[in-house]
Parts: C-alpha cells; structure tokens; sequence
C-alpha cells in the first residue's frame, strides 16, 4: 500500500528519502481514545493506530478528542479515563509508547466558561488545542484568545490551514502568530489529502515559518499510511529542518 501511495504521489512532485518523524518525539494532535468521537471506534482501531504510530518513530502521543457542545460532548473525566484506557490495552499489548490526553476544543458557546472555569486540558507547558468552524471565521475568535491568554493558557490552533475563510487573506495566519497564537499543521495536509488548496497553503505557511507544532490529527489506519508517504514530501523535510517546531518540548 505504502508503495502504491509513494507512486501515485509522486507523479506531481519530487520525493525525497523518508524523514524520521521520531526527531518530532511527539504528536500533540490525534483521536485515538476508542468510542468517544469520530476517531478509533473500538480499543482494537486504538491499538493499531498507537502501533502505527510507534512504527512512524513517536515517543509519545498527546491525543485529543473532540470537545462540542452539540455533538461530542466529552468532559476532563470521560478523556482521562479513556486515555487510562487505551494506555493500559497498549501495555498489555506490548506497544511501547507514551499517551497522555488533552482535548481538542471547537470554539462554541460553551468554550468561553470553560476557560473562565479553568476546565480545560492543557498539554506541555499550558498550550490548548482549539479549533474553530470550517465555515467563517467567529466573530469572538480575537476574545477568546485574550481570554485564554488571560487565563495562563497557551492558545494552539488546530489546522489552520484547513480554513478556507482566510486562503485568501493570508494576512489573517500572521496577525494570529503576532498574537501569541501557535499554529498547528496537520502532517497529511502536505499530501493533499483535504484539498490541493489545503497542501497549498500548508506550503506558504512553511515557508513563512509560520507553524509551531506538526500534528497527525490521526482519526483511521488510512491516516497513517498517507503520513508513511507525507515523510517523503520536501516541504516536510523543510519544516521539520527549520527548528521552529516545538514537539520536542513537550
């Protein structure tokens, strides 16, 4: 499969020797906790994709479920125990990789008094994932910032690459950045796999080292198999070359 994706891909675009995904150390975007949004439906998917991923060269998982008001409605216990979880069912089965949990928050209505409660995971030193919706940019998204800021937290914003309210006003990626606001990639957005605008812009974001963090936002086996090909694309080997990611860190 691996071979035949490496194929298709490279058609369009050169391919460089694959790069080792284990110098990020981390993945701090993923939905591998079993059951509980649109990501590994049972501990049997979770268990592959941790094997997968430990098999791409990760130390270490950060996986972040979804967090909506209206539809995945996971609290701090329902993540940490599924976490627990799926770290025990790893061990048993002999997969040696570090899994800690955060969340990954859609900016709705019930965002803003989970900051003011501090009812938020965090992972690292304080960073929160948060996504927003695909359709317009929220009018409260310079608000909720400041609060979080204002709160401790370290605001992370989950692909923003994927939004295509801002692919033509790129200006919006850098005013985020000036803000204090990371900026989190998704690894198979390289690859064109959402959209050829998508791998596009992911493009001109690495090129203005624009992005903080690599994530895998990791939701099905086939994720993983269009990572294996993303670590031959030279806008990888030039993002992860630039030392501006943070994975490390964490």
């Amino acid at each position: 499969m691996f071979g035949r994706l490496a194929k298709l891909f490279g058609k369009k675009e050169r391919l460089l020797d694959p790069a080792d995904l284990g110098r990020l150390k981390v993945d701090v975007h993923s939905h591998f906790i079993d059951g509980i949004d649109d990501g590994a439906k049972t501990i049997e998917d979770s268990l592959t994709l941790l094997a997968g991923m430990k098999a791409l060269g990760y130390q270490k998982v950060i996986t972040t479920p979804h967090v909506m008001s209206d539809y995945y409605r996971n609290t701090t216990e329902i993540i940490t125990a599924g976490r627990d979880r799926i770290a025990e069912a790893a061990d048993k089965a002999g997969i040696d990789i570090e899994i800690e949990c955060a969340a990954e928050y859609y900016l709705d209505a019930d965002l803003m008094p989970k900051i003011k409660a501090k009812d938020i995971l965090t992972f690292g030193d304080g960073y929160v994932l948060f996504e927003l919706p695909f359709l317009s940019e929220p009018p409260n998204l310079a608000e909720i910032v400041f609060e979080m800021q204002l709160a401790g937290y370290k605001p992370v914003l989950a692909h923003p690459e994927r939004y295509a309210f801002w692919h033509q006003q790129f200006e919006k990626y850098q005013e985020l950045a000036d803000k204090g606001v990371v900026l989190q990639l998704n690894i198979n957005s390289l690859t064109g796999h959402y959209s050829p605008e998508v791998k596009q812009i992911s493009k001109r974001l690495v090129d203005k080292g624009l992005i903080g963090l690599l994530g895998s936002d990791c939701h099905h086996e086939r994720h993983i198999m269009l990572m294996d090909h993303a670590r031959r694309l030279p806008t990888l080997h030039q993002l992860m070359d630039s030392e501006l990611l943070i994975n490390t860190k964490l």
